[in-house]
């Protein structure tokens, strides 16, 4: 995993496992996925969204979500957060 944070933005390049991922959190900011290859599968409020390699997920300020990778080999993405630091609220 790679991290890079600026002075409008923090980023994180994923590669990792099937079944891998986040448990359901939350953000005071916009955090935007570009999945690059592989399957998530992402929990935004109460939907649930597959995403695959090309898509692009939004997780709306203050909205719950998380995602597991779940297709059948690794998945690699970008995750933005719109803030220069991680503000996470686990729950």
């Amino acid at each position: 995993m790679a991290e890079f944070h600026s002075e409008t933005m923090s980023i994180i390049m994923v590669d990792d496992e099937p079944g891998t991922g986040p448990d359901l959190h939350r953000h005071p900011y916009e955090e935007v996925f570009v999945i690059v290859d592989g399957e998530c599968t992402f929990t935004l409020g109460d939907e649930t969204v597959v995403a695959q390699g090309g898509d692009v997920v939004v997780a709306p300020a203050g909205t719950p979500h998380g995602f597991k990778i779940s297709g059948q080999g690794r998945c690699r993405s970008v995750h933005i957060h719109a803030s220069p630091e991680f503000k996470t609220e686990w729950l």
